[in-house]
């Protein structure tokens, strides 16, 4: 990185990349943003997440920036009040979910203000409940007006090559009609073709007059490339595969060994304006 790049704001993924496995904000992590913050740059969140599963981030992380949840779907002031919102076409959610279902893993539905599911005990529910901090909805089955109005479907398996085939399933099938990217090895998020990182990233250059080469992002997974190409600094979690590092221009540390607080004091401090 040069030295006289200046960064002025960093866009970041949240599990994976900011919190621990656990879902933890580490003292360290917490003491990196509001160090960013006293120099002058912003921190943005984005994730797979609906946006009140990153409520609870706001006060220690002192957010004053949009938060995007569901990759960009729906954003958000740090208050949770909407500022706007990109639905799934019903004829992509059908589209979606079949191809899910037809590779043999569960769906989770999203509307912006609620989480749909079929079974209570089926597998990453719990954790899931726990990440965002409410329950889901428990629905017989999955009907035409649920399809109408959702933000995000997920596709969850524990067999990590079917989830990445059914990744390609749904990029194929869905085509220019949806954005179709795994958020963790077991989940496939499929959202509205704009609802991507790559279109956070856009979004916040333009809504705060920032150009792209002033702009920092860090993430863990094949979805968070979308965002690093459209920064003019990418940093790749210690814990991200050998792909997505290789697509970005720095690595830092794991999760689990204060990653996202070494990328500030090491790649984004030193470079504030």
């Amino acid at each position: 990185m040069s030295e006289k790049r200046v960064i002025k704001l960093l866009l970041a993924d949240v599990d994976g990349t900011l919190v621990t496995k656990d879902k933890i904000l580490t003292d360290r992590a917490i003491a990196s943003v509001h160090a960013m913050h006293e120099a002058g740059i912003m921190l943005a969140l984005t994730s797979g997440r609906p946006p009140r599963g990153m409520q609870k981030l706001v006060a220690p992380l002192g957010l004053k920036t949009p938060v995007a949840g569901f990759n960009g779907g729906v954003l958000v002031n740090p208050d949770m009040s909407v500022i706007e919102s990109r639905m799934l076409s019903p004829e992509a959610a059908h589209t979606a979910l079949k191809t899910i279902l037809d590779k043999g893993l569960d769906a989770w539905l999203y509307t912006p203000d609620a989480w749909l599911i079929r079974k209570r005990d089926a597998p990453h529910v719990a954790r899931e409940a726990s990440t965002v901090g409410f329950e889901p909805v428990i629905v017989p089955e999955f009907t035409e007006e649920h399809l109408s109005k959702l933000a995000k479907i997920v596709g969850v398996g524990d067999d990590y090559d079917l989830v990445a085939d059914a990744e390609a399933a749904a990029q194929k099938a869905l085509g220019h009609n949806a954005s179709a990217a795994r958020s963790q090895p077991y989940y496939l998020d499929i959202t509205h073709p704009d609802a991507n990182k790559g279109f956070v990233a856009e979004w916040l250059s333009k809504r705060f007059n920032i150009p792209r080469e002033n702009i920092a992002t860090i993430g863990d997974m094949p979805n968070d490339v979308l965002m690093f190409v459209k920064s003019g600094f990418s940093i790749a979690m210690g814990n991200a595969s050998d792909q997505v590092k290789s697509q970005a221009t720095a690595v830092t540390d794991s999760f689990a060994d204060e990653g996202f607080a070494k990328a500030v004091e090491n790649f984004v401090l030193p470079h504030a304006g």
